[in-house]
């Protein structure tokens, strides 16, 4: 019983998986109003996160019909991904489209509103596809009840045909605005900077909270009175809680395994890193499927600027240097054209060889998206690339580690007592009206396109 209770709800999609089995139940067609069946298949997409794949079918009338949905928590921010497509190649990258993802082509004025459409896993093309063939339904009939209506929407289709020959049409821009921040779309040269495709995230506000179901609850001014005559809560008294008595307690809470989802217990303590300021350690074992985390997050503020790290990597002596990436700290090796964003490896106290060591076992977990169904070209890359990892590593090449924090919350060591040593450049800047966004500063998002 204890051995069927610890096994993992979402497991990652394997054909050798005995145990991972569909669910069917039996739904009503939409089509015929008789009874078909669905099948639900609960899994997930590595490197992104669980989703449940629903797939139905009629056997009175052939009805079938495809659908994801996520199944984890929403994040804490939503995205915006926008994609310059400039050959067949682009074309071809795989996508995944949550239910609240809003779709523009700015150059046909085409614009699909949230949660018009089921998520999906498809391609660029499929996008335009699909909306091609949504289009095209009843066409027979507006063509003779409502001939300039259909003439209208004729000539719309061609149009999309049209920026799908990109030879002839010269590119096109792909805009994916989702505030539950589910969206996704393929580089095809990772781990290498994807320079056609850019994501940013922004805090979402109170009505697009209210659309992906995240409600405030609302206490009135009545109630807030009540409370504070029932004293139900109580300010700390100043030093009844001493921050040594803090630093040493090993705090515990309840939580969710990042990848089976299985309950688990998470351990928190703070700490103070010498000559940089107070964090908090994380750390998380799942007794389920084996899996270990540590996560480190800064105990103080956003700083009024961002700061950027750039360190040469040459001898033991750096690979040494004590190193702490912030959860809003992006990460470049300069010589591979590597860009790591914020989210990829969290926030980690640790050493220039652990963080490269970390990035290393991350590729090689396979969770790269569609790895598996990568071609041949650009799995020879990825392994180049781990390759290169292991010549840093092992001193065989020298390269440039940047550390970029808007909030400026990463910190590398020094070699030097008082300053950056000679291989160390720190650089404070003031932050973008991006950078702000990203970081709950604005009131407002970036216009739209």
């Amino acid at each position: 019983m204890e051995a069927e209770l610890k096994k993992p709800l979402f497991r990652d999609l394997n054909p050798e998986d005995e145990e991972q089995e569909t669910t069917t139940i039996e739904s009503v067609c939409m089509n015929c109003f008789k009874n078909g069946k669905t099948r639900l298949l609960l899994t997930k997409i590595p490197f992104y996160k669980e989703i449940v794949l629903m797939s139905f079918n009629c056997d009175e009338c052939g009805y079938e019909n495809n659908e994801i949905q996520t199944a984890s928590e929403i994040s804490p921010k939503g995205c915006k991904i926008v994609l310059n497509v400039n050959n067949a190649a682009d074309l071809n990258r795989k996508v995944v489209k949550s239910d609240y993802s809003a779709v523009k082509v700015p150059e046909v004025n085409l614009e699909i509103p949230a949660k018009s459409q089921k998520g999906e896993v498809t391609t660029v093309e499929g996008i335009i596809q699909r909306t091609i063939t949504g289009l095209s339904q009843d066409q027979e009939a507006r063509r003779k009840e409502h001939p300039d209506t259909a003439k209208s929407i004729d000539d719309y289709i061609e149009k999309l045909r049209h920026i799908l020959n990109i030879e002839l049409f010269g590119g096109f821009t792909l805009i994916l605005e989702d505030v539950s921040g589910n969206s996704f779309i393929e580089n095809p040269n990772a781990p290498h900077v994807d320079h056609n495709c850019k994501t940013t995230e922004f805090i979402r506000n109170e009505d697009e909270n209210k659309i992906v179901g995240i409600y405030e609850e609302s206490v009135s001014k009545e109630e807030n009175i009540a409370s504070e005559k029932e004293n139900i809560l109580q300010p700390i008294p100043e030093d009844s809680w001493p921050l040594k008595e803090l630093e040493g307690e090993v705090l515990q809470f309840p939580t969710l395994c990042y990848k089976c989802r299985s309950p688990c217990e998470t351990n928190m303590k703070m700490t103070s890193i010498p000559h940089f300021k107070e964090v908090v350690i994380m750390a998380t074992t799942c007794e389920v499927c084996g899996y270990r985390t540590n996560e480190i997050k800064s105990g103080g503020g956003i700083l009024d600027k961002g700061t950027r790290f750039e360190v040469n990597i040459k001898d033991k002596e750096d690979l040494s240097r004590d190193i702490l990436k912030s959860e809003t700290c992006s990460m470049s090796l300069l010589e591979f054209d590597c860009h790591v964003g914020p989210a990829a490896l969290g926030g980690r106290f640790t050493t220039i060889e652990g963080i490269l060591c970390g990035m290393k076992e991350q590729l090689q977990g396979n969770t790269i998206p569609f790895r598996d169904s990568a071609d041949e070209e650009t799995k020879e890359k990825l392994n180049q690339f781990i390759k290169n990892i292991d010549r840093v590593i092992n001193l065989d090449i020298p390269a440039t580690l940047i550390l970029d924090d808007p909030a400026g919350n990463s910190y590398i060591q020094s070699l030097a007592d008082d300053k950056p040593d000679e291989k160390l450049k720190i650089h404070h800047y003031e932050r973008s009206f991006e950078q702000n966004e990203e970081l709950g500063l604005n009131d407002m998002k970036t216009e739209d396109y």
